[in-house]
């Protein structure tokens, strides 16, 4: 078992960078300012950055059958922005093959999400007549509002709609204040005859209600399906003495007799643990509530003329298998139903038997919207089988890969926090490690001590992926190809200067460690000079450019408007280009820190603190508003955790002091004083609200 560090280049390049999206259903519609349907989205290509293999490769069987022959036959995780992810897979040849979508999407709910985050302290932004501020998940920033988080929404909808088979079902978990608008929304997109159910879970405890309102307990899953013809596995609660629509509860003895008890009595039972002896059983009432005769039905039977349930060769076979009971002479026969033989209680639209995820519980993983792995179980056995497809793309802790992993279907999962990454992969290893070990005790058991089956995985590990959010410093190799597929560009391996060609165009590509500069031009004008012949337009690529990079090109093209220079030449910016979109690129956070000894212990100073990730996509996000761009003008808005370990020893972080704020609004401190040994070092660990992490370690 083992984790590896992956440098090989993503999937193979597909000829389309823009996947088409189909037209909504339509009617009823919500409309909003700025609404607009997706008709195409950009489909950046994917980073391998990580695998995860707990066992032999996977086994080429018809579960794999329907899977892309480019991507790899286990589990995908995905970082990066859901929109990009979907688009991904949408062009990666995953469309109408997943089988079941659950999502729990921020509903902003106003609280206090570690995950769903906000620069804290950050000052509202007035655009297009809306107040929004720097909002829940940084990725989030502009959308809540109503109108620009029904977009957000909407575009991600349509998205799932296309990878859903046409057997599939899609889950959506939200709270009232915004189920009313994702109900159009999915109304519109998937269209009212597709709507399943509307599930209520009961899944807080409220702690009591204000003067003028209620608590609220619960949640709400909507429900719906591609189309009319869904999966369907049809489940059973178990019975309750409590949920039972019967006054009394008998025990049958062994001689034949029955004891009778009420409800209240056997909850007294239970709470002390202490049933009777015998077999439990309730009595079924074996009469029709239609009056009228009916043929076959309407007969006498031990005094009683009625219409019952059944015919009377059924009846007198009852009885002769004692399934009869007549509590007294003048008593209507009834049905004995042993609990042992009934399924259960089907499912209804109300799930107050899931708990909520107690605090300490075994899945516990501190990540605060997490939810238990008995909602997902039951919703991954409902609507799909063995070996199906199951997608997140509001990924979070993991709940829904680790319950898919467990009941045997493939999946997908994505998530832009690289924290929730962290959480699902950290959990997924376990999981798999756990089926590992289970399968070799099951191998080594004698005949007969075999325990029951469960579904045989569908994989032992999984693949990690950026999409739209690459560490262009894993290797220059990766980092070139991963320009070439985004670009649509042709490689040509036989110019040992340019890298190939885009149209008719030849195409540099200057390394990704520096911005493009007026010496990289001079290079390519050298070349040229070396090919008088040569009359092709040249394109040059790079993360960025210098400012004397216009004045260059300015001065280049005056020159071929004198007629003695036959090519143009152009710079795209992959960061910033409005034609290729914005290819994100991942760079580290950084921080400026000081430790100091004092008589009182060890003074920790957190002078700065950047997170290029989180400005650059509150950069890209307004890059059509440049009057309104934001500025992140305290550190400590970027900041979300400070954790500090006064005796750190390389390998296990333990906390020695911790300052998460309670509020949004509240900023950490920055400013620490330990007690340490002389000579101890000292790390310090610092989170953005995104989740990466920077661990800083000093001696004092």
């Amino acid at each position: 078992m083992k984790t590896t560090k992956k440098s090989a280049s993503s999937p193979k390049s597909k000829s389309e960078t823009r996947v088409e999206i189909k037209p909504t259903k339509g009617r009823p519609m919500l409309t909003w300012v700025g609404k607009k349907p997706l008709r195409h989205a950009i489909a950046y290509p994917a980073q391998h950055v990580e695998s995860f293999n707990a066992g032999s490769k996977t086994k080429k069987t018809k579960t794999w059958e329907d899977w892309p022959k480019d991507l790899p036959q286990t589990g995908l995780l995905f970082h990066g922005d859901n929109k990009d992810v979907l688009a991904y897979l949408l062009a990666n040849g995953l469309r109408g093959k997943v089988k079941l979508i659950y999502i729990d999407p921020p509903f902003d709910s106003g609280a206090d999400y570690v995950r769903k985050v906000e620069l804290r302290e950050a000052k509202a932004i007035r655009l297009e007549g809306e107040d929004y501020t720097l909002g829940e998940q940084t990725q989030y920033t502009d959308i809540w509002t109503n109108d620009n988080y029904l977009q957000f929404m909407y575009e991600r909808l349509m998205l799932m709609k296309e990878l859903l088979s046409d057997n599939g079902s899609l889950w959506l978990q939200c709270d009232y204040r915004k189920d009313s608008h994702l109900r159009f929304l999915l109304d519109e997109i998937f269209g009212p005859d597709c709507y399943r159910s509307q599930i209520i879970w009961n899944s807080t405890r409220s702690k009591g209600t204000s003067v003028r309102s209620f608590g609220v307990e619960h949640q709400i899953l909507l429900y719906y399906t591609k189309s009319g013809d869904f999966i369907w596995n049809q489940l059973f609660r178990d019975y309750d003495v409590d949920k039972i629509d019967r006054y009394y509860c008998f025990f049958e003895q062994d001689d034949g007799s029955y004891l009778r008890f009420t409800k209240s009595q056997v909850r007294e039972f239970r709470l002390k643990n202490d049933y009777p002896s015998g077999r439990r059983f309730a009595l079924i009432p074996l009469v029709r509530m239609l009056e009228g005769e009916r043929k076959g039905l309407t007969y006498e039977f031990m005094g009683f003329t009625r219409t019952w349930s059944c015919k009377k060769e059924k009846m007198l076979l009852l009885q002769r298998e004692g399934k009869i009971v007549q509590l007294n002479p003048e008593s209507i026969p009834q049905k004995k139903q042993y609990y042992d033989e009934m399924d259960g209680i089907k499912l209804t639209s109300l799930w107050d038997d899931i708990s909520p995820l107690n605090p300490a519980s075994k899945e516990k993983s501190d990540y605060p919207t997490q939810k238990p792995e008995a909602l997902l179980e039951r919703i991954i056995e409902l609507t799909s089988n063995f070996g199906d497809i199951v997608l997140d793309c509001f990924l979070g802790s993991g709940t829904t890969a680790s319950a898919a992993q467990k009941l045997g279907r493939r999946w997908i999962g994505a998530d832009i926090n690289k924290g929730a990454i962290q959480t699902t992969i950290k959990r997924l290893q376990g999981v798999i490690q756990e089926q590992v070990e289970k399968a070799k005790n099951e191998k080594q058991k004698l005949p007969g001590m075999e325990t029951e089956e469960t579904a045989p995985p569908a994989q032992l590990g999984f693949a990690v992926y950026r999409v739209n959010d690459y560490d262009l410093q894993i290797q220059h190799n990766e980092a070139f190809n991963l320009a070439v597929e985004h670009l649509g560009m042709t490689r040509t391996k036989t110019d040992t200067f340019f890298d190939g060609t885009l149209g008719k165009k030849l195409v540099k590509i200057v390394p990704f460690n520096h911005p493009v500069t007026p010496l990289d031009l001079e290079e390519v004008k050298k070349e040229l000079n070396n090919r008088p012949d040569e009359e092709r337009d040249i394109v040059v690529v790079g993360l960025g450019k210098e400012v004397a990079v216009e004045a260059w090109l300015e001065e280049w093209n005056k020159l071929r408007k004198q007629g003695n220079i036959p090519n143009k030449i152009e710079v795209i910016e992959l960061r910033s280009d409005p034609k290729y979109g914005g290819f994100f690129t991942h760079e580290p956070v950084k921080a400026k820190v000081s430790l100091k000894r004092t008589d009182k212990g060890v003074e920790i100073t957190i002078d700065d603190f950047i997170s290029p990730t989180i400005l650059e996509r509150l950069k890209q996000q307004n890059k059509d508003n440049p009057l309104f761009q934001p500025q992140v003008s305290n550190w400590r808005s970027m900041v979300d955790s400070v954790m500090i370990d006064s005796a750190y020893h390389g390998k296990v972080f333990n906390i020695t002091l911790a300052d998460v704020p309670e509020k949004k609004n509240d900023l950490v401190d920055g400013k620490y004083l330990v007690e340490a040994k002389k000579g101890a070092t000292i790390a310090v660990k610092v989170t953005d609200m995104l989740g990466e992490e920077l661990l800083v370690v000093g001696e004092e």
